[in-house]
């Protein structure tokens, strides 16, 4: 297993941190079963944007990514985002209102034994496709956390990366 040491403070000055997360939705959208999450989408999308350290999420017209499919199976909803650090992600997804939902995503979302998000190191200027970020999900449940994905609880330094690559 790989060890590393992360500091989760600075960004990294040639390096973003992608991350794809998926979930298995108990009802469709339209369902009641998933009103309350429908009726939170728009707002935990425009904290992320104005968080710190977002650069960049998937989305269609609408202002999300609910009616993109990136599986066949038609219950899973697929978020792919582009942050500056660890730190920045975790401050999104634990300490803002997204910490709230996650706390009530049993309500919505079906549990899962295999990782549902994945982690990695990108190129600033570059953004992760929808592919790539099924093949690093993927990875993860297969393999672990390695350099080439990860997960938060076990971050691997961008300097493993560009070390390794």
């Amino acid at each position: 297993m790989l060890q590393t040491v992360l500091s989760l403070e600075p960004p990294m000055p040639n390096y973003h941190l992608a991350q794809v997360n998926i979930a298995t939705m108990l009802a469709p959208l339209s369902d009641p079963t998933m009103a309350d999450f429908v009726a939170q989408l728009q707002q935990i999308n425009q904290i992320a944007d104005i968080s710190p350290g977002f650069v960049w999420r998937l989305q269609e017209d609408d202002g999300n990514a609910t009616s993109l499919r990136a599986y066949e199976d038609e219950r899973i909803l697929f978020n792919l985002s582009v942050w500056e650090s660890v730190a920045a992600l975790s401050g999104y997804v634990y300490r803002s209102q997204h910490g709230a939902a996650m706390r009530d995503r049993r309500r919505w979302f079906a549990k899962s034994d295999l990782p549902t998000m994945a982690l990695w190191w990108i190129p600033i200027g570059s953004l992760p496709t929808v592919p790539e970020a099924k093949a690093r999900l993927e990875y993860l449940r297969q393999h672990g956390s390695t350099a080439y994905a990860f997960s938060f609880r076990q971050p691997v330094a961008p300097e493993v990366v560009s070390a390794k690559f």
